[in-house]
This record gives C-alpha cells, sequence and structure tokens, in this order.
C-alpha cells in the first residue's frame, strides 16, 4: 500500500505529518537524500526540515547518493523506516536517482509500503514524467539525461508545489496554464501537501494556531 506524504516545505507541515503518521514518529529512522540542493544557490530548507523531523522525534541518516556506493544506498534506504526527499533542482535529482540507480532502490521500497516524504523536487519526482518543471527549475544543470524526463512513475498525478509562494508563484501559474488539460495536476502551497494512503488521495491544509 503506498504511504506518501508530498509537501512544497517540509517544516511549513510538520503537524500535517504527525497527523498522517497517526503521532507516531518518535524514533522512527528517515533516510534524509538532500541531493536535489546540490546546485541551487539557497540551502536554508535542508537544514530547517532536518531540525523539524528532530524536533518529531525522528532520527535523522542523512544519505548523499553522489558520493555513495549503490550497496550502501541499498542497506540504508532499505534498514529506515521513512524515505525522505529534500528539495531543490528536480531534473539534477533525476539525473542522479538514474545515475546511481537509486530510483530503482526508492520505487522498490514503496511498492512494499515503506512511508515516502517528498518536498518540492522530491514530490515532483515520484510524476511519470518532469518535462513540466521546466518553468521551474532549469534542465541545464542534468545534461545527462539527454532530454529524457521520465521519471520514477510512483503516482499519475502531477505535484506543482509553491503555487502560492514566492518566488515560484508566477512559474506554478505557468505550469498550471500550460498542463492543467493535459495533467492531472495537484498545486500545493508551501502549507499544504498531497497525501496518499493505498488508494485514496488528498490535499491536506496546515491550519495555524491563533495567537492567545
Amino acid at each position: 500500500m503506498k504511504n506518501l506524504f508530498l509537501s512544497s516545505y517540509f517544516s511549513g507541515v510538520t503537524n500535517l505529518f504527525s497527523e498522517f503518521s497517526n503521532n507516531d514518529c518518535s524514533g522512527k529512522k528517515v533516510v534524509f537524500i538532500p541531493t536535489a540542493n546540490i546546485p541551487e544557490k539557497v540551502h536554508y530548507y535542508v537544514e530547517s526540515d532536518k531540525k523539524a523531523l528532530a524536533k518529531l522525534g525522528m532520527v535523522v541518516d542523512e544519505l548523499e547518493i553522489t558520493v555513495t556506493t549503490y550497496e550502501e544506498a541499498a542497506t540504508r534506504i532499505s534498514d529506515a523506516d521513512c524515505i525522505f526527499i529534500e528539495g531543490g533542482n528536480t531534473f539534477f535529482l533525476l539525473q542522479e536517482l538514474r545515475r546511481t540507480g537509486t530510483d530503482r532502490l526508492i520505487v522498490e521500497q514503496v511498492e512494499k509500503g515503506k512511508t515516502y516524504i517528498g518536498v518540492s523536487a522530491g514530490s515532483m519526482i515520484l510524476a511519470k514524467d518532469i518535462e513540466y518543471v521546466k518553468y521551474m527549475d532549469k534542465p541545464a544543470v542534468a545534461p545527462d539525461l539527454n532530454g529524457d524526463f521520465t521519471s520514477l512513475s510512483i503516482v499519475d498525478f502531477y505535484v506543482v508545489p509553491h503555487c502560492t509562494n514566492f518566488p515560484f508563484k508566477k512559474a506554478a501559474e505557468k505550469i498550471i496554464n500550460e498542463y492543467s488539460g493535459r495533467y492531472d495536476l495537484y498545486p500545493i502551497s508551501n502549507n499544504q501537501a498531497v497525501t496518499v494512503k493505498g488508494d485514496e488521495t488528498e490535499v491536506r491544509s496546515e491550519v495555524k494556531k491563533s495567537k492567545k
């Protein structure tokens, strides 16, 4: 049974994830893959998300696949309770997942029912194809793809993250305008997530508690 939590910005939806996990996060081991962030100039959200996971009581095992052997990656992904793929450049992420064989490892574990947490690029990478991401990310950073943007094909819909948030609001609008008639798009803001449990898919929103 698929168990997916797909977000734009994990630190903005930690309460949603806790609810999604039936408040059973403490002590769970999460393999944290930050690879998509390598070509980016902004890095703050990587540390922010690791701290958010730790605050939930989860044990973070950071796995940078570009410098890890296939055998080690296979062991650490298999041993973890959850797989977390951070945001960044989706094309670079696909290139490195494919080059290292980590794409197959992830698909295998997700099909077995392991919890998958995606953030931005980590959410979009589950679609059948990531060509639609061109307005948000630069394909040029992943020359080894050679124009083949076939992705993990774990879901049959397409997440559009940051749909109301700077600096990606306009890019998200372009994606929606061009692809809404062709793809089943799921636009989400930084305070929303697409959750998948088995055959049930829904968009959920984080409710901010008012200050007294």
